[in-house]
């Protein structure tokens, strides 16, 4: 019988991450397992399509519509009238997807840091839902902060199988309250890149890459302050370097999470210089061949971090949480000089000296990352072999 494997955690391919995540993890699955079978239940499937996740995995719908007047549905109605219980009702529109897979499937929450926001219970859900059918479950390349443990994630977090996490810092919150968890290195660290025809503009290794997200602008401590770090960070770029820069939307999900809002804000502001451009959205494999012919990155989006440091691209994080600090920390020995927490931005120069400290360390950073990343990269392949054990 074929290796099954069930991924779900999966909101859409217009999270770049999202699709990188899914295209390297059924690339690790395929080269450990031959045969292996791959459904992925999406939130998404029209952006899956549109980037080709539907090329190398079965997507499905993640929820369905419910009869109104099922048995199901009406108890899950008094639930929620008489005792305020939510979840019942939502946990209907998965049961056609979590109910009906083969019992030997393994299912894999792929979700990465889905434990670290508000709405975690969601997931919850979904995994009591696969441990009721007896299926062994897996949290897949994960990142948890360890302040927003409480009780009720760490019994849940528990009861997985396996737990495999990307970096040491989590590694080291989730032994403490007793999961079974293992280190391997993120799975985009094995995505495919390709490299398409430069725009105008783009010097191939004289350019700085540089990703900004919404995200970390409603993080930051003082108001406005990312976007002038940022749009200084350019000027200076521009005034004492020959270098010119690529704007570089990771995530263009039409809601409050779209980097292409402030790229074009700033390429707005610096276009006339000829120095600065944008690059249009594709999906990841394209999205890293950009990247990796950058000299220098700066990114918010950790996959876009990552593009970048899979292919020896000296890089700084503008990070917000655990994730920026732990695969820093793992890759250099330390996150100070390599990660600036957007909630650090104080005064609007602040980036740009952080900037300044890659820019002229760069030599050293790239020989350490040539040295360092072959074997690095191989870590996430053989995330795979864990699996084995869960399937006999």
């Amino acid at each position: 019988m074929s290796k099954q494997f069930f991924l779900y955690g999966h909101n859409g391919s217009g999270n770049h991450g999202c699709e990188a995540i899914v295209k390297s993890t059924a690339k690790i699955l395929k080269e450990n397992y031959s045969d292996a079978q791959i459904i992925l239940a999406s939130n998404g499937t029209d952006e899956d399509e549109k980037y080709g996740v539907s090329k190398v995995v079965n997507v499905i719908e993640e929820k369905n519509k419910v009869s109104k007047l099922s048995m199901p549905y009406i108890s899950a109605y008094l639930n929620l009238k008489l005792l305020k219980n939510d979840l019942k009702s939502e946990e209907l529109a998965y049961r056609q997807t979590f109910y009906n897979l083969d019992k030997e499937t393994v299912a894999l929450s792929i979700g990465g840091d889905n434990y670290c926001y508000p709405g975690y219970e969601r997931f919850i859900m979904l995994h009591n839902m696969l441990i009721k059918k007896n299926h062994k479950t897996v949290l897949w390349g994960c990142s948890v902060e360890p302040s927003k443990i409480n009780d009720e994630m760490a019994k849940d977090l528990r009861n997985y199988d396996l737990i495999i996490t990307r970096e040491t810092l989590t590694l080291e919150a989730l032994k403490s309250i007793g999961a079974n968890v293992k280190l391997y290195t993120d799975p985009a660290f094995q995505l495919n890149k390709i490299e398409k025809e430069l725009p105008n503009g783009f010097i191939e290794g004289n350019m700085v890459g540089i990703n900004i997200s919404p995200m970390i602008v409603n993080n930051e401590q003082q108001a406005g302050i990312t976007m002038k770090n940022y749009e200084l960070l350019i000027d200076n770029i521009i005034k004492n370097t020959d270098m010119n820069v690529a704007l570089i939307p990771h995530v263009i999900w039409q809601d409050n999470n779209d980097d292409r809002i402030p790229c074009t804000d700033l390429y707005n502001k610096f276009k006339d210089t000829g120095r600065v451009i944008l690059i249009e959205d594709d999906n990841c494999e394209v999205l890293k061949g950009y990247i990796s012919r950058c000299r220098l990155f700066i990114g918010a989006r950790t996959h876009s971090t990552i593009a970048a440091y899979a292919t020896e691209v000296p890089t700084l994080v503008v990070g917000y949480s655990i994730k920026a600090k732990g695969i820093a920390k793992d890759i250099f020995g330390t996150y100070d000089n390599y990660v600036i927490p957007v909630q650090s931005l104080n005064k609007e120069d602040d980036l740009s000296l952080a900037f300044d400290w890659i820019y002229n360390n760069e030599d050293n950073i790239r020989r350490h990352l040539k040295d360092f990343m072959p074997e690095y990269r191989k870590k996430s392949l053989d995330a795979g072999k864990e699996l084995e054990a869960l399937m006999k």
